[in-house]
C-alpha cells in the first residue's frame, strides 16, 4: 500500500549549494502526495517553489545577496548562529499551531532542530557534505576551539541553546551528527567512512529527479570532446582564473569548452572569447557533465558528487572551505589532478587535462566510483527513509 499523506517540513538555508542537493527529494516527496513545507529566505524562492513545496518565508541574515562571506572559520560560523537565534522565532510562530510529522533541516539550519526538539518531533539532517566521523572531534573540530574568538562564540551558543527550548544543550552534541543523517554525497567522498555510524548516516549519494532523463543542453555534433569549467556558485567571482582557463582550453583541437562564469564575472572582463568556448552566467551542470569528458571544478562536494556521477575526470581547482580537502580526496580516489589557483596557469591546466584523458587506469576507477555511486540510490532511497521515519507519527494534516 502506498505511504499515507504526512506533513513533511524542510528548514533550510538560501544557500545555493545547500539547496539544490535536496531539490529532487523535495520534489519526489510532493510528488507522492505528501504536503511539503520549506521554510527559508525567499532569495532561493524560484527554486523551492518549482518543487511544488510550499514556501514558508523565513527572512536569513546571512550574506547571501552579495555574496560577502568571511574568510576567518569563526566569524563564518558566527553568521549561522546568528541566522539561528533570528530565524527560531519565525518557525514558532509559522509551526507551533501547524506541526510537522517530521522535520528535515540543513546542517547550517540551527534553529530547524531546536524547533523539532521544542516540539518532540521526529528530525532528519539532510547534510550536502561530509559529516562528522568518530574521532572527528578529536582530529579536526579541537583545533577550532584555539582560535580568536572561538571561547565566545561557544559560550553565546550555548547560552542560546539552554533557552531556546531544545533538549540537545551541548553545543557540540548539538551541532554535530545527529541521531538520524542522510548524507547527500557519494560514500566514497566521505572522509573515514569507516568510522562514521551506519545506524545513524544513511550514504544515499547524489539526488537528482527521478521523473526526469535530466536533459536541458545539447552537445555540439561537432565536438570530439566536451569540458565544463565551474566554481559552483559561491566562488564565482574569478576574472582572472577564467581567462586562464580561456588560454588553456580555447582553440584546443577537438574540445568544446562550456565556460560558467556565475553572475558576478561580467564576460567583458573576459576579452576575446575563442571560437570553441561557450560562456554562461549558468548551465545546468548535470545535464552537461552527462555528456562531458572532464571537468574543472572547485571541489565543492556538489560537483565532486556529480562528476563521480557522470565518471568523468576532473581538475580541483579548490576555492575554500572544505574543498581543499574535497580536492584531496579526488586525488585519492584517483580521478582527478589538485591544481591550486596560484597554480593555474594555462600550461598547467593544459597538461593535468591531457595526463587525465589519455590515463587509461583512471577511466577504469572512474567506472567503478560511478557504478557504486549509482547502487546508493539517490532520490528514491532519501525518500525511501523519509517515508518510513514520516509514518512512524499520526499525521497533523
Amino acid at each position: 500500500m502506498p505511504p499515507r499523506r504526512s506533513h513533511i517540513a524542510m528548514i533550510g538555508v538560501p544557500v545555493v549549494s545547500h539547496v539544490l542537493p535536496g531539490l529532487a527529494v523535495i520534489r519526489e516527496l510532493v510528488a507522492r502526495g505528501h504536503r511539503v513545507t520549506y521554510a527559508v529566505d525567499p532569495f532561493v524562492a524560484d527554486r523551492v517553489e518549482s518543487t511544488g513545496a510550499q514556501l514558508v518565508p523565513l527572512t536569513s541574515t546571512l550574506p547571501v545577496a552579495d555574496n560577502d562571506w568571511p574568510t576567518d572559520p569563526i566569524a563564518a560560523a558566527s553568521l549561522f548562529l546568528d541566522d539561528a537565534v533570528q530565524a527560531l522565532p519565525r518557525l514558532r510562530a509559522a509551526y507551533d499551531d501547524d506541526p510537522a510529522d517530521l522535520y528535515l533541516y540543513d546542517i547550517g539550519a540551527y534553529a530547524g532542530r531546536a524547533l523539532a526538539e521544542a516540539q518532540g518531533r521526529d528530525l532528519l539532517q539532510l547534510s550536502p557534505t561530509f559529516v562528522g566521523w568518530d574521532g572527528y572531534e578529536q582530529e579536526v573540530a579541537v583545533h577550532l576551539r584555539g582560535l580568536p574568538g572561538a571561547d565566545a562564540y561557544r559560550e553565546r551558543f550555548t547560552r542560546w541553546l539552554a533557552g531556546c527550548g531544545a533538549t540537545t544543550t551541548d553545543m557540540d552534541a548539538f551541532s554535530g551528527t545527529p541521531d538520524r543523517a542522510l548524507a547527500l554525497i557519494p560514500r566514497a567522498m566521505q572522509p573515514h567512512a569507516d568510522r562514521v555510524d551506519p545506524g545513524t548516516v544513511t550514504f544515499v549519494g547524489p539526488c537528482f529527479d527521478i521523473r526526469s532523463d535530466g536533459g536541458g543542453w545539447t552537445r555540439p555534433a561537432d565536438a570530439e570532446r566536451v569540458l565544463l569549467i565551474s566554481l559552483g556558485s559561491a566562488y564565482t567571482r574569478q576574472p582572472e582564473f577564467y581567462r586562464r582557463c580561456l588560454a588553456a582550453f580555447g582553440d584546443l583541437p577537438g574540445w568544446h569548452v562550456v565556460l560558467q562564469i556565475g553572475r558576478h564575472t561580467d564576460v567583458a572582463e573576459l576579452g576575446e572569447i575563442p571560437g570553441n568556448v561557450e560562456v554562461h552566467s549558468w548551465v545546468p551542470q548535470r545535464a552537461i557533465l552527462d555528456q562531458a569528458d572532464a571537468f574543472v571544478t572547485h571541489a565543492g562536494m556538489g560537483g565532486c558528487g556529480e562528476g563521480l556521477l557522470a565518471g568523468v575526470p576532473m581538475i580541483a581547482v579548490p576555492q575554500g572551505a572544505e574543498q581543499f580537502m574535497n580536492a584531496d580526496r579526488l586525488v585519492e580516489l584517483g580521478v582527478a589532478r589538485r591544481v591550486d589557483t596560484a597554480d593555474a596557469t594555462a600550461e598547467v591546466l593544459r597538461a593535468a587535462l591531457h595526463d587525465l584523458v589519455t590515463d587509461p587506469e583512471r577511466v577504469a576507477r572512474s567506472e567503478r566510483l560511478r557504478a557504486a555511486a549509482r547502487a546508493e540510490g539517490g532520490t528514491a532511497h532519501a525518500v525511501g527513509v523519509i517515508e518510513e521515519m514520516a509514518g512512524r507519527t499520526t499525521p497533523t494534516s
